[in-house]
């Protein structure tokens, strides 16, 4: 098809508008793919940045717990009174009650010096666990006094008590007539264990 010069003058203009608007259009085409590049770049960069907090949050919680947890273990270890020094004078108190208290007619016993257990590492301070033995000799008018003086002595505090052995032998056949005497004697090794925290403020 042929166009005279005057068509072709006349379709300049809408040539010119149309390739125009071809050019727009690319643009446009072309700001919009940079956009949604950009927007998925941000979308993921957010995503990852979300993904990080919630495993700090994560890790914070699982920290607190922990941080909880040895707080209440060393709660109950100060309410026992283990920590720190030995409390020789409160053990001897705690004797002397209990012999009182359930009525043992002969108790001897001798705390040995203390011995270092185990040493453990740890910040800002090592943790050290000492142990001093007592020593116990005991008569007894029934072979139960020995279980309840044992338990009587591990709720009495002032340390972690761990009965290493205990032997247990007659003394003699049962009283006759109205006397009581015991017929049983008792000799008990047991570690009196403190704990000393060398970091700890004092």
């Amino acid at each position: 098809m042929n166009f005279t010069p005057e068509e072709l003058k006349k379709l300049s203009l809408p040539a010119l508008l149309a390739l125009a608007l071809l050019a727009g259009g690319g643009g446009l085409i072309w700001s919009a793919d940079i956009a949604l590049k950009s927007a998925q770049r941000a979308a993921a960069a957010a995503q990852a940045e979300r993904q990080q907090s919630g495993e700090r949050l994560a890790r914070i919680a699982e920290e607190e717990r922990e941080v909880k947890e040895k707080i209440n273990v060393y709660q109950r270890l100060k309410a026992l009174n283990i920590l720190g020094e030995e409390r020789r004078l409160e053990w001897a108190d705690a004797v002397t009650r209990i012999r009182t208290q359930r009525e043992l007619l002969d108790l001897r016993y001798r705390v040995e010096r203390q011995r270092l257990l185990v040493s453990l590492p740890g910040k800002p301070g090592n943790v050290d666990f000492f142990a001093s033995t007592m020593r116990v000799d005991l008569a007894l008018l029934h072979e139960e006094d020995l279980p309840r003086f044992l338990a009587d002595l591990r709720d009495s505090g002032n340390a972690f008590y761990s009965v290493r052995n205990c032997s247990l032998t007659r003394t003699g056949p049962a009283a006759g007539g109205a006397a009581i005497a015991p017929r049983l004697r008792a000799e008990c090794n047991i570690d009196l264990i403190t704990i000393v925290d060398r970091g700890a403020k004092q």
